[in-house]
């Protein structure tokens, strides 16, 4: 297994099932006739961040780990999206980035000194442990989020729908 193998095309995977999972979604809202931003800003818990936002952070962490790997600049997002419509293009846009980096740009980023800012925390880590302990782990949290707060709400989404 490679850096590159072990990146880019799992967060691609997870991307298209949470694309589908939002189609779930947005799909459940027109059968319904329930207006799709109910289920976009709806959360588990009060202090928890609302589906919208745990999507936009999943496509963040995922092109952020891209680029950070690659030692490429990720696009720019505005946190607008508030439909289904508008996240499933946010997610469209992560892959379409994702799918320029090439296997020669991550391969070997192993040892590579990787430094973040989360919140207020500066955090350094090696290309390998900022993949597996920080970038796929977060990615996948907030997808599963997204996820949890559908089903929660009566989507009819299962593990396959996440595991694809």
């Amino acid at each position: 297994m490679s850096m590159y193998t072990s990146s880019v095309p799992v967060a691609i995977h997870f991307l298209n099932n949470l694309s589908k999972i939002l189609e779930k979604g947005e799909a459940f809202c027109e059968a319904r006739k329930i207006e799709g931003t109910v289920l976009t800003s709806a959360r588990l818990a009060p202090d928890m961040f609302d589906l919208a936002r745990q999507v936009m952070i999943a496509c963040d962490v995922a092109k952020g780990c891209g680029a950070r790997l690659s030692g490429t600049e990720a696009p720019k997002h505005e946190d607008t999206e508030t439909t289904f419509e508008e996240l499933k293009a946010r997610v469209a846009k992560t892959v379409a980035f994702l799918e320029t980096l090439s296997a020669d740009s991550i391969d070997g980023t192993e040892d590579k000194e990787i430094h973040i800012k989360a919140g207020p925390y500066e955090l350094e880590f090696s290309g390998a442990d900022f993949l597996n302990k920080w970038a796929l782990p977060n990615m996948y949290f907030h997808i599963t989020m997204t996820y949890s707060i559908l089903r929660h709400n009566g989507v009819d989404v299962g593990k396959m729908d996440f595991l694809g």
